[in-house]
């Protein structure tokens, strides 16, 4: 009696689970994604309705041009200060700042943190310093390296490295703490020495998280180099974006900020690119 009841149980369970399968998957939600053309059309039109109904407020007076700007002020404004102003030279003095700052500071944090490997007394007595270091507002220091670096290249170039170094430092030795002990012992039972477990074990080990911070580090320098300018400068976007506030020049004000927005979004994608090919690179 039981087997006749318990073959009817499972006859039933296996009538009823294809209907219960069934409902499950008509109630998944399906989400069809767009081509590109679409989704590109579809921003250049938001884009395109934003500045049409911008340029019909300032026209209207809906909205103050003369805080506002408007649309075809800002146009014009953006030809006289690529054909006659020095908007090339601007671009360049920040990129070059950025750029510099970006560098120095991953490659010199990343080795700093990697030297914490060699001594953990070393480590211990150094990381308390970097990490006062970190909490103190760099921005606020600004003025002083200003001061003793002066107005030109140098000065902007030592206020993205310091934006920089300290996190590529602290993040590179987080990979260091993270280290497996078990394949570090594996190398030194195999005869390697400390050298050899260095450039094999921990350099490879520790080079996924230097990649995770660059993108970080760019924008953390292309800021110190832009607060650099905004104190004091001769040239660069920032220079121009605080001029132009200054004489209430506020078409000229857009157009650099949308100038730094475009050199921001170049370089974060050109950093972007390398670390997918360094991943890569790792990855096999």
């Amino acid at each position: 009696m039981q087997e006749v009841l318990g073959r009817i149980g499972s006859e039933q369970v296996a009538a009823v689970a294809p209907r219960a399968a069934a409902r499950a998957a008509r109630r998944l939600p399906v989400q069809v994604d767009w081509p590109l053309w679409a989704i590109l059309l579809v921003q250049a039109a938001i884009l395109l309705g934003v500045l049409g109904l911008w340029e019909a407020a300032a026209s209207n007076g809906w909205v103050d041009a003369f805080f506002w700007s408007q649309p075809s002020a800002i146009f014009r404004t953006m030809i006289i200060f690529f054909t006659a102003g020095d908007a090339w030279t601007d671009i360049g003095f920040t990129f070059r700042s950025t750029v510099l700052g970006f560098l120095i500071g991953t490659v010199a944090g990343s080795l700093f943190g990697l030297s914490f490997w060699w001594s953990r007394n070393y480590a211990a007595i150094v990381q308390p310093y970097l990490i006062c270091f970190e909490s103190i507002p760099k921005l606020a220091l600004a003025p002083l390296v200003i001061l003793v670096f002066g107005l030109g290249l140098a000065s902007k170039v030592v206020i993205a490295t310091a934006l920089t170094l300290v996190v590529s430092t602290l993040t590179t030795s987080a990979g260091v703490k993270a280290l497996d002990q078990d394949q570090e012992r594996l190398f030194y039972s195999l005869g390697a020495s400390r050298l050899q477990v260095f450039r094999k074990l921990v350099i490879p080990a520790c080079l996924p998280w230097v990649i995770s911070v660059l993108r970080v580090n760019i924008g953390l320098a292309l800021t110190g180099a832009i607060v650099g300018e905004f104190i004091a400068s001769q040239h660069g976007l920032g220079r121009a974006i605080l001029y132009a506030g200054q004489t209430y020049d506020i078409a000229l004000v857009w157009v650099a900020v949308l100038v730094l927005s475009t050199l921001a979004v170049v370089m974060y994608a050109t950093v972007s690119w390398i670390e997918r090919t360094l991943r890569k690179g790792v990855r096999q």
